[in-house]
């Protein structure tokens, strides 16, 4: 098992500069990892509060909200920070540029959005609360919109311990005051109120200890030039956030307010991990990449320990959090959210090819063909239609013992548009990259056979014991171990880097 994952294709003899490339990459990697793991933690432990205090209906209420809310902020940023970190050296008034725009166009979008308030709550059964909700609630994409750039530039020059600060601190000031308004009673006001003191303080600080400031220019050549990567990379993201959201739309739509608490719940709680995975390889990868866009050998090289640094991260780590996806929500929740659960477990498993269809995507943008996007979301947005159409009549479906029963059928063909669109964007990024795509599928199978037996004992654990707290810890540790167990039985230089870098005995 160890043949491929040794092999990482990289000249190990390469010079001063590309060390210095690889060493860059490894501390973003590890600072990205401080701020996920920072912020998860924090965001779990609001998360547990808000859980306990608010209710599915308030649940239901926000993530009815933040389907209009991730439409509208893929307006402000329109593809351009993307393109900002695709293009080798962004001039200041690039910068500037991009910045004006992502803020005008948000104070724009917002004032819209102010006036549709009524017609967001008539769509949901006239729940006249949906308004000022709302209203408030779409303040924090005008706040995200300042500190776009600001997080571009520092993710560019591969030096984002301010960005794990910020979002840090940004958490724990939304946590004290979200957890504050729940424990008072102020329902799904406590969730608006958390997301808009963590955008502020996250936007303060950034623009506080940057040391960079925008020109008050705005070049209209300067934006064109953004135009061919970000008109790409912003229909690609139109269509991702539809396939994210037309979902909740229609559980809000169809099932209620109830049920689409549970849905929002499994969702956001699915996404921590999901998320944060995708945005740390998307971060630290991809200015890597787009230095290699030039050089097809050293590119293909990257892609592949590319793919399997991400196959030897994401795979064990949803695998043991769908294993344990029962006991967390009992000894978190008690049985409050327990419907919940078997949708969480669904939507990690999207998660999967979620991950790898945004790292292939990674991949197209950075050789510039971020166009060829479109194409394999818009397969993934048929795919996605036709399993709603599929599944939609048996979404009202309840059994005695079974709440959620219909919502699991119509999950499932989330489950299937997102395999869809893996296969898809896997063909694609195997061709332009130069790598057959068998490739891509071999990088990854060592770490899923080792996943698979990992799960399986950890699985026959819960078979014997009962406390929730202890099935939790004992899982952990024998799967997390068994696995690693297993990679260094195979001579993994994937995780023996990692290990070493962590140790600080050299870089990735």
């Amino acid at each position: 098992m160890g043949e491929n994952i040794g092999k990482d294709g990289i000249d190990d003899s390469a010079d001063s500069r590309k060390s210095t490339l690889k060493l860059q990459v490894a501390h973003s990697i590890k600072w990205n990892l401080v701020d996920k793991v920072l912020s998860q933690l924090l965001y779990a432990v609001t998360g547990i509060v808000l859980a306990r205090e608010v209710s599915q209906y308030d649940f239901g209420l926000i993530g009815a909200i933040l389907v209009f809310q991730a439409f509208a902020s893929l307006f402000v940023d329109s593809g351009f920070s993307f393109a900002l970190l695709q293009r080798k050296q962004p001039s200041k008034t690039d910068y500037s540029t991009v910045l004006w725009f992502n803020i005008g166009v948000a104070v724009a979008v917002y004032c819209v959005l102010y006036v549709l308030a009524p017609w967001i709550a008539e769509i949901y059964n006239g729940e006249e609360r949906l308004i000022a909700l709302s209203r408030v609630m779409f303040l924090t994409f005008i706040i995200n919109a300042t500190s776009i750039v600001q997080t571009n530039i520092l993710m560019k020059s591969m030096e984002v311990k301010m960005v794990a600060v910020s979002n840090s601190l940004g958490l724990f000031a939304g946590s004290v005051i979200g957890i504050w308004m729940a424990l008072e009673g102020y329902g799904a006001w406590a969730l608006v109120a958390q997301s808009i003191m963590l955008a502020s303080v996250r936007s303060v600080i950034l623009w506080t200890t940057g040391h960079w400031w925008p020109s008050f220019v705005f070049s209209w050549s300067s934006l064109k030039s953004f135009m061919s990567v970000g008109i790409g990379v912003a229909t690609s993201s139109f269509l991702n956030t539809l396939f994210q959201n037309i979902y909740s739309f229609f559980i809000g739509k169809q099932r209620g307010m109830v049920s689409l608490g549970y849905y929002t719940q499994a969702d956001k709680w699915s996404k921590m991990g999901i998320s944060s995975i995708s945005q740390v390889l998307t971060s630290s990868f991809l200015p890597l990449l787009a230095r290699y866009q030039d050089d097809k050998t050293q590119f293909a090289a990257v892609t592949a320990k590319t793919n399997r640094f991400t196959s030897y991260v994401l795979l064990p780590a949803i695998g043991m959090l769908i294993v344990m996806a029962t006991p967390i929500f009992h000894s978190l929740f008690q049985t409050k959210w327990d419907d919940s659960i078997v949708l969480f477990q669904l939507l990690l498993l999207r998660g999967v090819f979620t991950v790898y269809s945004s790292l292939y995507n990674n991949y197209i943008i950075a050789l510039g063909r971020s166009k060829l996007m479109v194409y394999t979301e818009l397969l993934r947005d048929v795919a996605a239609l036709i399993a709603i159409f599929i599944t939609i009549p048996f979404m009202t479906i309840e059994m005695p013992d079974d709440y959620v029963y219909g919502l699991k059928i119509f999950v499932w063909g989330q489950v299937a548009a997102s395999a869809v669109t893996w296969i898809a964007t896997l063909v694609v990024a195997a061709r332009i990259s130069c790598r057959p795509w068998i490739q891509y599928i071999m990088d990854a199978v060592p770490y899923m056979a080792m996943t698979a037996v990992s799960m399986t004992v950890m699985w026959s654990l819960g078979l014997v014991i009962a406390n929730s707290w202890i099935l939790i810890f004992a899982e952990l540790v024998a799967g997390a171990g068994l696995y690693m167990a297993m990679n260094a039985v195979g001579h993994s230089k994937i995780q023996s880097d990692a290990i070493n870098y962590f140790l600080h005995r050299k870089s990735l």
